[in-house]
């Protein structure tokens, strides 16, 4: 094996182990399905109340969101978090059914999902895909 060949698979090696391609990355986020699920659940139940998504950063503890509806100031009438949601890796994967309402839309339902992490700090994202 010549030395620049060997240089390479090296560099292959090394970078692979950086980026956690072995799952060890993954397992050490590991999400803790019950806190996702709560924590959803206290995200959601906010937003019902009136409260801005900012707010989450000032609670203890912390929590990252991120709802483009609910930053542009779509109300959410009612929420309805549909079964235990599927843990994948570091994100539970909930669906949720929305009732909102907003100005230019109106009154509207619809099914969404939401990705929640619990390490290595609390976030709860809305998917761009249901």
């Amino acid at each position: 094996m010549t030395k620049k060949r060997s240089n390479v698979l090296l560099f292959i090696f090394a970078l692979n182990a950086l980026s956690g391609c072995g799952g060890y990355s993954a397992k050490m986020h590991r999400v803790e399905s019950t806190l996702a699920r709560g924590t959803l659940e206290s995200v959601l139940k906010s937003w019902q109340d009136g409260a801005a998504p900012e707010s989450w950063q000032e609670k203890k503890p912390k929590v990252v969101v991120q709802d483009m509806e609910w930053q542009a100031g779509t109300k959410l009438n009612t929420f309805e978090i549909l079964g235990d949601g599927e843990a994948i890796d570091a994100n539970l994967y909930c669906k949720v059914k929305l009732k909102l309402e907003s100005p230019g839309k109106g009154k509207r339902e619809q099914t969404v999902t939401y990705l929640v992490g619990t390490s290595p700090v609390l976030t709860v994202f809305r998917s761009a895909i249901p």
